[in-house]
């Protein structure tokens, strides 16, 4: 009974998500500008590594790494969202196989991952960014801007 209880309880949980409540954002950066992403794409965070490079493979794929057993495709977001800037490159952050277009392990590399957050409604702005498919809105903070993109893989 108690178990029937609890998937009540997510199903609820779900329902708030559906109707525009808070969203956790993880907040990374490239270059010098934050950027978020809805932490609901993604399946974990690790370390850059070692990559292997792929011949003939598309500007934005810096190349594979073996993480855990699974070749996992590396991005570089600042090719791929037309970003200018360099940085550290020390994490990466891996998607949600299940989430990404092709169904296979992909991940960004980043300069940097600051936090995760509660990002409510009335908090975004996507009015600057109407007709642009990579950015959700920009996330107003106290003294910032957060972009919040999308989790393009190609």
């Amino acid at each position: 009974m108690a178990s029937s209880e609890h998937g009540a309880d997510e199903s609820a949980a779900g329902a708030s998500a559906d109707e525009g409540e808070i969203t956790q954002v993880l907040e990374f950066g490239l270059g010098e500008e934050t950027y978020c992403l809805d932490i609901a794409y993604i399946d974990e965070i690790v370390d850059a590594g070692d990559l292997t490079a792929i011949p003939n493979s598309p500007r934005h794929v810096e190349g594979v790494m073996d993480l855990r057993g699974k070749t996992t495709t590396i991005i570089d977001p600042k090719t791929l969202l037309g970003i200018d800037g360099e940085g550290p490159r020390e994490r990466i952050i891996v998607f949600d196989p299940a989430e990404t277009d092709d169904g296979g392990t992909v991940g960004w590399v980043v300069d940097e991952v600051f936090q995760v957050r509660d990002v409510a409604p009335d908090e975004v702005d996507e009015g600057t960014t109407a007709g642009d498919d990579d950015v959700r809105g920009i996330v107003k903070g106290e003294d910032r801007f957060v972009v919040w993109v999308e989790p393009r893989t190609e």
